[in-house]
């Protein structure tokens, strides 16, 4: 058998085990070994290359001056981080050491997204920020009528060698700009307050909001292609799988969507705590904190609990995946470690405050903030 023959079969078989096992569920990108943007990748999925041991050592610490909400992006050895001083921080991933800072005019709640040589970020000043990764100059930035409080999302333009940055504001607009200029390329307005990142995948994109709507638009023009009745509002990120989506809500459900059939094909209910915390999506499950102290762990097919992690805080962190464990923050003031197959406690860190920014995991190591005003960074001992 030729090579092309023998990878086209192999592809295929995968393909019908996927339709198998997962319902036809679609399989997941490769995650990347950065962690360029909150999540990961614009999919968000919340995967990461990393595997770690049983136990982890703190290897640096940062202090800013305000709390940090802001996820961090980590590109060629620098974390990227912001902070509610109104700063943005580019740090070294091995010695924590500060290369540059960058100022804005309101908090910087909003996680970086590194693309081509820019740091793209928002802040509470209303604006979209564009710097140089290297130096932290200002190549540009964009002004909306409202805060930017969740992280920029990226895709490839219909015209080639371009890209363009996607940023939702709570002027209830989700904005579409050429990352080389800054310049407009389509605004599609809602009807409340974008709160998180939006989701990219298959020539859409996928958000939702304060308006209680899943907002499923054409990357090509901004125009609307569905919208689904979410029933209360949304406060984090969906996590975007071929035609799936999964997103938590206010009114403590957790959901998949179908964006082609126009359904919803699940939804999970425990207690009624709402949902902040972002998913991670592996081939067969589907991981999430919650406001009622947990981290909650199900099938990705249709929902089932196959377990749950219990802190003794509201988990607003958005967990990460690596390999055979799960990394997660608490308001317990915790970064945990948790076994994937049983949800058991591996190995955990206090650091005395609340963790409500999620991971970012690359070469290594792990990177997260705390209500502390500190990133800290943690590893191999």
């Amino acid at each position: 058998m030729k090579l092309s023959r023998f990878k086209s079969s192999i592809r295929s078989a995968i393909a019908v085990y996927a339709i198998l096992v997962y319902g036809g569920y679609a399989p997941l990108a490769a995650p990347s070994e950065d962690w360029p943007m909150f999540r990961g990748n614009p999919s968000l999925t919340g995967l990461s290359t990393n595997r770690f041991p049983q136990k982890l050592s703190k290897l640096w610490e940062f202090k800013t001056g305000g709390p940090v909400k802001s996820s961090a992006a980590i590109v060629n050895g620098k974390v990227y981080v912001g902070s509610a001083d109104q700063k943005v921080y580019s740090l070294d991933l091995r010695t924590g050491a500060k290369d540059w800072e960058f100022k804005t005019e309101g908090t910087v709640e909003s996680s970086p997204l590194v693309l081509d040589g820019r740091v793209y970020v928002g802040s509470e000043d209303s604006h979209l920020y564009a710097l140089n990764a290297k130096t932290g100059a200002l190549d540009w930035k964009f002004l909306t009528g409202d805060k930017i409080l969740g992280g920029p999302n990226w895709v490839q333009s219909p015209k080639a060698g371009e890209k363009w940055i996607l940023a939702g504001s709570y002027d209830f607009k989700l904005y579409c700009l050429d990352a080389a200029t800054g310049k407009s390329n389509w605004v599609y307005e809602s009807s409340n307050y974008i709160n998180g990142t939006p989701a990219v995948s298959e020539g859409k994109t996928v958000f939702g909001g304060c308006d209680a709507l899943i907002h499923v638009i054409s990357l090509t023009n901004g125009s609307k292609i569905k919208e689904f009745d979410a029933g209360a509002y949304i406060a984090g990120s969906s996590a975007l799988v071929g035609k799936f989506a999964y997103v938590g809500h206010y009114e403590n459900e957790f959901l998949c969507f179908d964006l082609e059939k126009g359904t919803n094909i699940w939804s999970f209910k425990d207690r009624n705590f709402p949902y902040f915390s972002s998913p991670a999506v592996t081939e067969d499950r589907v991981l999430f904190g919650g406001r009622d102290k947990r981290l909650h762990c199900v099938k990705r097919t249709d929902g089932t609990p196959i377990w749950t992690f219990a802190t003794r805080g509201k988990v607003d962190s958005s967990p990460v995946v690596c390999g055979d464990k799960v990394v997660v923050g608490s308001d317990d003031g915790f970064l945990y470690l948790v076994s994937l197959a049983d949800g058991k406690e591996v190995w955990s860190y206090e650091i005395g405050q609340p963790v409500g920014s999620s991971p970012a995991i690359a070469h290594g190591r792990i990177v997260v903030g705390s209500e502390d005003g500190r990133i800290y960074c943690f590893g191999n001992p």
